[in-house]
């Protein structure tokens, strides 16, 4: 007996050889089949990461671009600014010329007059081209982001309070940009 008893216990030892080693196996496959997972997930996630570093450059790129054009449009629009900041005392003193002249029917002869105009609406065309406007501030209610109060009189009526009755200095935009408020006098 103890010849088959050995046998016996050979055999179970065998199967149970055979069997770890299945199960070895399995496990081996299982762990293989993890890792080939886990590498799918270790590509997809380096997949989407690159992904997201990618859009997030393009798009910091993109607004770069847009900052840039814009700094750039910013600088063309107000690199004039200045000379036509100083171009303005000259505009006022030729409009106060112009209705001087006006005024004073028999002193120059009529096509002087009008050459004189013409003259000075072509040097505000040309700025209107610029980008230069005037405020309107004559019958609008006061905005101290446009206009600066030099004096103020009481209100004939009500509806009065509070609006600019009269203009002393017009007031500029240069394209949506205020480079001169408008100095008025405001009711109260």
């Amino acid at each position: 007996m103890s010849k088959e008893h050995k046998s016996k216990e050979n055999q179970d030892i065998n199967n149970k050889t055979e069997q770890q080693q299945e199960i070895d196996n399995n496990n081996l496959s299982i762990e293989n089949e993890q890792s080939i997972m886990a590498d799918e997930q270790t590509d997809e996630q380096k997949y989407a990461e690159l992904n997201d570093k990618y859009l997030r450059l393009y798009s910091d790129f993109e607004n770069f671009r847009k900052r840039t054009n814009k700094e750039r449009l910013d600088l063309i629009q107000s690199a004039s600014e200045s000379v036509i900041k100083d171009l303005l005392p000259v505009i006022d003193d030729y409009e106060r010329a112009l209705i001087d002249l006006d005024k004073q029917e028999s002193v120059l002869p009529v096509e002087t007059k009008e050459g004189l105009t013409l003259i000075y609406n072509k040097l505000i065309n040309t700025l209107t081209q610029r980008g230069l406007k005037p405020i309107e501030a004559i019958g609008t209610k006061f905005d101290e982001n446009l206009h600066e109060a030099v004096t103020q009189f009481p209100a004939t009526d009500d509806k009065q309070k509070g609006m600019v009755i009269d203009e002393i200095t017009k007031g500029y935009y240069l394209y949506d940009k205020v480079i001169r408020y408008s100095k008025v006098v405001v009711a109260i």
